[in-house]
């Protein structure tokens, strides 16, 4: 039996929840001692890095375009969910 799990956010909630969120960091940064800045920083940092590396190339998308082509004419090899898992589990030992 497949189930299925729905999550309902509403914005009031997500940005209550942010505000909190910042006051929190605000007051542990206001704290801080230099190896906490120093933490605080390098992961400020590196999320950055990687949300520039998120973006995908012209010739990515295009590859991702042919292979959802390719699937949709059933050229390709599909799995399902199960088969997937048991690949995994298969895989594992």
């Amino acid at each position: 039996m497949e189930q299925k799990l729905y999550i309902c956010y509403t914005k009031s909630v997500e940005i209550m929840a942010t505000i909190d969120l910042r006051k929190t960091v605000k007051q542990y940064v206001n704290t801080a001692d230099i190896r906490l800045l120093k933490m605080i920083k390098a992961l400020a940092e590196s999320y950055q890095n990687d949300e520039q590396e998120l973006t995908l190339t012209k010739e990515q998308y295009e590859l991702i375009d042919k292979r959802r082509e390719a699937h949709l004419k059933g050229e390709s090899k599909s799995f399902t969910w199960e088969q997937v898992k048991q690949n995994a589990r298969n895989a594992a030992g």
